[in-house]
């Protein structure tokens, strides 16, 4: 087996099935260099929440929430439904989304 295989899709393609459970798929009309960068800046929110956690700091732990927030609805996986938007607005999303996150991240 593949070391990195792609989790099982519903037929729709709205969300993927891991563990058993649906989850809301990545938009796909997102570029992968956008949603790769995306990923990257979720990952980073996910461990200065661990961190914060650790370290019982509640301002810390709230901030880094609030950026895997804005991570994920710029990936489409929360906010609106992305096969509900129209094309421009998917753009949008993502592209405020990762404007915001590259902004946080370089101060």
């Amino acid at each position: 087996m593949e070391a990195h295989q792609s989790p099982e899709k519903t037929p729709d393609g709205h969300f993927v099935v891991i563990g058993g459970r649906k989850w809301r798929a990545t938009d796909p009309s997102l570029p992968e260099e956008i949603a790769a960068r995306l990923r990257r800046h979720l990952m980073s929110a996910r461990r200065a929440v661990r961190s914060a956690t650790t370290a019982g700091d509640a301002t810390a732990e709230k901030a880094a929430r609030a950026r895997v927030q804005q991570a994920k609805v710029a990936l489409g996986e929360r906010g609106t439904p992305w096969w509900d938007q129209p094309e421009d607005e998917r753009r949008r999303r993502w592209e405020e989304g990762l404007a915001a996150l590259d902004s946080e991240a370089q101060r």
